[in-house]
């Protein structure tokens, strides 16, 4: 399969880039900006490398710096931003502090639009985002695009295919940035654009036929997007070898346990076993208000339930998980691994305790490409299009002490909620809605009595992967409607509120 190879360098929008390129039909992969040169040149599917944006100045003690024997791989390559500046530092062009950093929206001019520029429109648009800037070219280089602050802001070599350019294409700002990338993509590499959800589950389905050969595989099921599509992919591959387990931690929202039983023993006749282990959980969780030691309670004992009934169930080889490309790589940015946020609940402890072997079908896609694998595989749209959902489940929701009473009204509420978006159609508008049950007590009337009841956060945001969000902007008739609903039909609140938060600062989960 063919593939671009992004070399990381710090930038914020690494991920974008390879999301991008993925859009247009061609594989690509991120690695840290000291990827192996060696590794690069043994895959004879590369056929191109990005060099990205980064925060640093090149000529900085601890700037990073890619080999420099990427430049003579004969291969093309195309440089962003400080990936542009890498460029020059490489080969003898000269980099300087810019009289007035740029960021933000420029306007391009185009000096040559024969090959990377093509079908560029008129002083086009485009998101600028540097202190530095080139003041010398390499020799053998050539500007084909300039902006008012930036005399150079595209370069090419023509007889080496190596371009660059000072501002970034993946994002939306720059108005052209698709039409860049797929003269690079197709007229530059002539690639083939033959990456799709169906030559991946070709090509999934062949591979894990081939790992796993006659042996056993459990999967352990939670009913959300990834692990229900990796489930129906192991499935359609491996078939009764494949066991799934479901562990219901008392933490769901209202019917979820028995719509998942439901769909995927009944509709998709899958090897399902279900577990209810609610009382586990909730005895663990007592007295308990900080979100991390929440997290790491849940996760500890998922690992003792599963455990328990994996054992009960017979040898198995492999653990099957949903991990996505997003996870993996933060694990291997330039910089190590991130600063924790919060931690991820999974299956993570598993394969150490009973040597499994882990199979990720996942790890290399992001969130809407396992959307789109789920949509060919014929999952129903119910679970393809449903909003992410935690495994911490609706502890990290319910802020403070989690209770059942507490989790009951919670549940009540959230189902208002979605149900509100569902008739409303606005519920595929947004990547994620949900409610926050708040530790805290106001004073109301109701029926002229006095309540002193709980406060109910709303929460919606819209995205394409998480990384970064903004609160949707309701129309005000509607959140009327849903507050007045959830105040008269749910006992116990008395007070709506609407978060207004975007990512960053805020993440979209409260805890």
């Amino acid at each position: 399969m063919e593939k671009v190879v992004i070399l990381d360098f710090g930038s914020q929008y690494t991920k974008l880039i390879a999301r991008k390129i993925r859009e247009l039909q061609v594989y690509s992969e991120i690695h840290p900006y000291n990827y192996s040169l060696d590794e690069i040149r043994r895959d004879p599917d590369i056929k191109a490398v990005v060099l990205s944006g980064g925060p640093a100045s090149i000529y900085a003690d601890d700037a990073p710096h890619c080999d420099p024997g990427v430049f003579e791989l004969n291969i093309p390559v195309l440089g962003i931003c400080y990936g542009l500046q890498h460029i020059a530092y490489s080969m003898n062009g000269k980099v300087d502090p810019a009289d007035r950093r740029e960021y933000g929206r420029a306007v391009l001019m185009i000096d040559d639009d024969k090959d990377l520029l093509a079908g560029f429109s008129p002083n086009s648009q485009v998101w600028m985002s540097h202190g530095d800037h080139l003041t010398a070219l390499p020799e053998g280089f050539e500007i084909i695009a300039h902006t008012a602050n930036s005399p150079i802001a595209a370069v090419r070599h023509p007889d080496r295919k190596i371009f660059g350019i000072q501002f970034h294409p993946e994002v939306y700002h720059t108005t052209d940035g698709k039409t860049l990338l797929h003269n690079f993509l197709f007229n530059i590499c002539q690639f083939k654009g033959d990456w799709s959800p169906t030559s991946f589950i070709e090509t999934a389905i062949a591979q894990i036929g081939e790992t796993v050969g006659d042996r056993k595989v459990l999967c352990g099921l939670s009913g959300g997007v990834d692990s229900s599509v990796a489930a129906v992919l192991l499935h359609k591959a491996i078939g009764d070898q494949l066991t799934c387990v479901f562990v219901d931690h008392g933490l769901l929202r209202e019917n979820e346990a028995q719509e998942v039983e439901s769909l995927f023993r009944q509709k998709l006749s899958l090897n399902l076993i279900c577990v209810t282990a609610a009382d586990v959980f909730l005895s663990r969780l007592s007295g308990v208000t900080d979100p991390e030691r929440k997290r790491k309670i849940i996760g500890e004992a998922f690992i003792d339930v599963f455990e328990r009934e994996a054992k009960k169930l017979g040898q198995f080889d492999f653990l099957a998980q949903g991990t996505l490309y997003p996870d993996v790589i933060e694990s291997v940015s330039f910089k190590g691994p991130s600063v924790t946020i919060k931690s991820h609940h999974n299956v993570g402890g598993l394969p150490e305790r009973m040597n499994f072997e882990l199979i990720e079908p996942f790890r290399e896609l992001f969130k809407d490409e396992v959307r789109a694998v789920g949509r060919e595989l014929g999952l129903p749209e119910e679970i393809i299009g449903r909003h992410p959902f935690p495994g911490p489940g609706l502890a990290i929701r319910v802020i403070g002490e989690v209770s059942e009473a507490r989790l009951e009204i919670l549940r009540r509420a959230d189902k208002v909620y979605i149900d509100a978006l569902r008739e409303s159609g606005l519920y595929d508008q947004i990547w994620q809605a949900f409610c926050v049950l708040l530790p805290i007590q106001t004073v109301g009337v109701m029926g002229d009595e006095r309540t002193y009841e709980n406060v109910l956060a709303l929460r919606a945001v819209t995205s394409t992967d998480g990384m970064t969000a903004d609160w949707f902007p309701f129309p005000p008739d509607f959140l009327a409607e849903v507050s007045s609903r959830i105040s008269n039909g749910v006992k116990g609140i008395n007070r709506v509120v609407y978060d207004v938060s975007s990512k960053p600062p805020a993440t979209i989960e409260w805890e």
